[in-house]
């Protein structure tokens, strides 16, 4: 399990680099990284190297920041792989809330995904063996 901040921001030029220039403050790497909008706002989603650092430094800065527990899949960087992924989780009636992914160049895919039961996600995902058991430094 991995824990993910998300950051609430305007839909406007410049938040971004408002959001990146805190993390650079404390020194922090984005390791994995989506941006969401909803019109006028958006959500920044992201996996970081020093996740408490990140968020203390983002949350004294006055941005809306919290942290979400997220899973990692790890798989083969190939057609069908987040089928599999998919259909076992919904077969065990688990929703996924939303994921994101981003290949290493190694063959190897990893998925960042939000679920509604995450034990139960955790011991489907286990069976299958793609479960990410590493950190994202």
């Amino acid at each position: 399990m991995l824990k993910q901040i998300s950051v609430f921001v305007e839909n406007k030029p410049g938040r971004l680099a408002a959001v990146t220039e805190k993390l650079n403050e404390v020194k922090t790497n984005i390791r994995a990284f989506t941006i969401a909008e909803a019109g006028d706002f958006g959500i920044i989603r992201m996996v970081v190297d020093k996740t408490q650092e990140a968020y203390e430094v983002l949350k004294k800065s006055g941005f809306t920041v919290s942290l979400t527990d997220v899973i990692a899949v790890e798989v083969e960087d190939r057609p069908g792989a987040l089928y599999e992924i998919a259909k076992s989780l919904g077969d065990a009636n688990v929703n996924i809330e939303y994921c994101y992914a981003f290949t290493s160049g190694k063959h190897k895919a990893l998925i960042i995904m939000r679920v509604n039961d995450i034990e139960k996600a955790k011991a489907v995902l286990s069976k299958m063996d793609v479960l990410f058991k590493g950190s994202i430094d």
